[in-house]
């Protein structure tokens, strides 16, 4: 029940127009059975009143249809003015039901759309505050799947089956009426087995629910495999992979399609056992009707009334009675869109009392720091290291060592498992996160741009940034002669990750965007590992004019990029080994003059 009360509780926003379709939808059910009603009068008026047989005394309905239809059309007099009356009078209730049909559509889709707006935006703005563990852990079509696929089916099959399913119910309940007020007993004959529609699904719900989920579960794969191969497509190529990438990707649409069939299969059962359950409450009414309407306990015209309204209970009734089953794929979408909810954000603000970060004072210190991104699996032990404010520190390591993670720290993308990081003395997490990730400009190998223009990617992180000032970054990181080479300058729009720019292009934009911030810490993460001899070297000279009077971390592989550091610490399987200048490294036996004589062999 608690996915029903997480689902209900987006109705909240948008109760008015929710209750509008309620009450449309209770408009819709009462005028459709008021109009099978004015069949008596029509049929009465055609056939006269004494062709068949009449009840012992005037009925409920007869009695209504006096009060109501009575004072607007004289059911006594000529049978060709009462047939004119009633037709028109038919009409004019067809097209107010039908503007009120109209009505609670609208409403309803109002209903939809919104959840569905509110929803995504929800799961948006929470994968924003996640992590990046939860990044290293889920593939990425399974999180593309719960924003698009799974929201879809939470609007189309639950918000707006419960809207279907509420109409059901008020035309369920205006028919019973109508049929009640015709003939009590004919009524219980109906229901007789109107309710095995309802109990027949209960034994289907948790197997629906549970192969629903699998086949969201798959499309997220499917999902996930077309993101990997899309992304790369070149290895893909170069490999001449193609052929085995497309026999993996059949096989997971092999076993979506099985999934799919398999719900189908059970669900499908819905349509034929409603309609012989319906068929069976058809035979009871004809049989047991026909022998009131001879006894003379109904008239004839009451009659075919109320055999006209129980054709209009059984259609809702499937409705509700199949409701189970439509409801189970949303519900199985709901289940991985609240599992998605529940995992646990980082911490935005830090402690209670946490301050606004203002810059390096004196500096970093990680104090016997140890982490862990699974139980029992350390990726650093006992990190103990000091970065005296405006110095350049370097990380050096073999692959995997853990510098990347070091440095992860300081932007508490992770916190510590032990130990703590402290700027001046202070904790980090005793810092308000959004300033002091502010204060931080990050370069990495993979440089991220998004499909936007130049200008939008060099300013992005920057609120206000003017033109004046994003050329001015762009000429430090000698990008400005390549941006107004480009066919639209800094209006040209690079593709999805930069694909239209070169990697040292796409590089001196990062740089560009680090120097707009004019960040107090910087963090260069093998920031010229993949470029060429030209490329590095603009970029390491727009490097170099940005770090002057900062705070830098630089994590290297060319030890030749990182002789000039005022401090070198080596990092070996999560623990540093050595520290210290160059020269003194290289003089001492150890992992560094390994790697170097590895180097320069």
């Amino acid at each position: 029940m608690s996915v029903y009360r997480r689902l209900l509780a987006y109705l909240a926003p948008h109760r008015a127009s929710f209750l509008g379709a309620i009450v449309l939808a209770a408009v819709v059910a009462v005028l459709d059975t008021f109009s099978v009603l004015l069949l008596i009068p029509f049929l009465d008026a055609i056939f006269g009143a004494g062709a068949v047989s009449e009840p012992q005394e005037p009925n409920a309905v007869t009695l209504a249809l006096d009060w109501t239809i009575g004072r607007l059309v004289d059911l006594d007099g000529d049978p060709l003015v009462v047939v004119g009356g009633v037709i028109l009078l038919i009409l004019a209730v067809v097209a107010v039901k039908n503007v009120a049909e109209f009505g609670r559509a609208y409403l309803s889709a109002r209903v939809e759309q919104g959840v569905a707006r509110d929803l995504r935006n929800r799961v948006y703005g929470h994968l924003l505050g996640v992590d990046l563990g939860f990044f290293g852990r889920t593939r990425t079509g399974q999180i593309v799947s719960r924003l698009t696929t799974d929201i879809d089916q939470i609007r189309s099959l639950v918000m707006g089956q419960i809207a279907k399913g509420m109409a059901s119910v008020f035309q369920v309940v205006a028919v019973l009426a109508g049929m009640l007020l015709q003939s009590g007993r004919l009524t219980a004959a109906a229901l007789v087995v109107a309710p095995l529609t309802l109990v027949v699904w209960g034994p289907f719900m948790r197997r629906l629910r549970g192969r629903n989920r699998r086949v969201l579960d798959v499309a997220g794969e499917v999902g996930s495999h077309v993101q990997e191969t899309v992304s790369g497509i070149r290895l893909v190529k170069s490999a001449t992979a193609e052929r085995r990438e497309q026999q993996r990707f059949g096989g997971l649409t092999a076993a979506h399609y099985a999934a799919f069939l398999r719900t189908v299969r059970l669900s499908a059962l819905a349509r034929p056992v409603t309609e012989i359950v319906a068929g069976l409450g058809t035979a009871l009414i004809l049989w047991y009707g026909s022998r009131i309407v001879v006894d003379g306990g109904m008239s004839g015209s009451t009659f075919i009334s109320f055999l006209f309204l129980s054709t209009r209970l059984y259609g809702p009734v499937k409705q509700l009675s199949q409701l189970p089953a439509v409801l189970s794929p949303g519900l199985a979408a709901a289940d991985r869109i609240f599992e998605f909810l529940d995992v646990p954000v980082e911490a935005r603000g830090g402690r209670v009392g946490a301050r606004p970060f203002a810059g390096v004072g004196s500096g970093i210190r990680y104090r016997n720091v140890s982490l862990e991104y699974r139980e029992g699996r350390p990726v650093l032990e006992g990190i103990d290291l000091r970065v005296a404010k405006g110095s350049v520190a370097a990380l050096v390591g073999r692959s995997g060592a853990g510098k990347t993670s070091i440095v992860d720290l300081l932007g508490r993308f992770f916190d510590p498992s032990a130990g703590s990081v402290e700027i001046d003395g202070r904790d980090l997490r005793d810092y308000d996160l959004a300033s002091l990730r502010r204060s931080l400009g990050i370069v990495s190998q993979e440089t991220v741009l998004f499909h936007d223009t130049v200008r939008a990617n060099m300013a992005y992180g920057t609120e206000g940034a003017s033109d004046d000032e994003v050329r001015k970054a762009a000429r430090a990181a000698h990008a400005h002669d390549f941006v107004m080479a480009l066919p639209q300058g800094y209006d040209t729009v690079v593709g999805e990750r930069g694909v239209s720019l070169s990697g040292g292009e796409r590089q001196r934009v990062a740089l560009a965007r680090t120097i707009l911030r004019d960040p107090p810490i910087l963090v260069l993460d093998e920031a010229t590992s993949s470029l060429d001899m030209e490329s590095e070297r603009l970029v390491q000279e727009a490097m170099g004019r940005l770090m002057a009077g900062r705070t830098a971390f630089v994590i290297a592989h060319r030890l030749a990029t990182i002789r000039r550091a005022d401090v070198i610490f080596v990092v070996d399987e999560g623990r540093v080994v050595q520290q210290g200048r160059h020269e003194e490294l290289v003089e001492r036996s150890g992992l560094y003059r390994h790697l170097q004589e590895l180097q320069f062999r």
